[in-house]
């Protein structure tokens, strides 16, 4: 009967003790992906591909490079793989920025941070907007014309 007390004491001071300190609930991800609405068909309106060219920016581009994120938006929407572009000093680029839009855009929104080419995916410094040229399905993006916005950081 004793050694029943004194596992049933042990048993119950554990329990106490895990309940004396709340676990905190799961930080809440959410994750946009790609919509699969027919915009064509919701519009009535016709996309196009568009194809982003870059013309660097000693700024933006910064010593190690900068990787810019594609931040959809109407009239333009990405195109799988085509919304990650790293640029470089010389004009070395990896990825290549592909749109589906119903029109040529006037301006478009990046997320940026400067990274190297061969860097992981990670969060992005806050929002780039650039204005756009088009001359056909080629966008033409100065970065030295474009703007920072707040960093991500900074929005509530």
């Amino acid at each position: 009967m004793k050694r029943f007390l004194v596992a049933f004491g042990m048993l119950l001071c554990v329990f106490s003790a895990n309940a004396a300190e709340p676990t905190p609930p799961p930080a809440r991800r959410i994750s946009v992906f790609s919509t699969s609405t027919d915009w064509q068909a919701i519009t009535g309106l016709l996309l196009n591909e568009y194809r982003g060219i870059f013309k660097p920016d000693a700024k933006v581009v910064g010593p190690k490079g900068v990787v810019l994120y594609y931040l959809d938006g109407f009239p333009c929407y990405g195109l799988g793989d085509g919304v990650r572009v790293w640029l470089g000093a010389n004009n070395k680029h990896s990825g290549e920025l592909r749109i589906a839009c119903v029109y040529a855009p006037e301006t478009i929104n990046f997320s940026w941070r400067n990274a190297a080419r061969d860097a992981d995916d990670a969060t992005g410094t806050g929002l780039l907007t650039c204005p756009v040229s088009a001359d056909g399905r080629d966008l033409t993006i100065d970065l030295a014309k474009c703007t920072f916005g707040k960093d991500w950081s900074e929005y509530k």
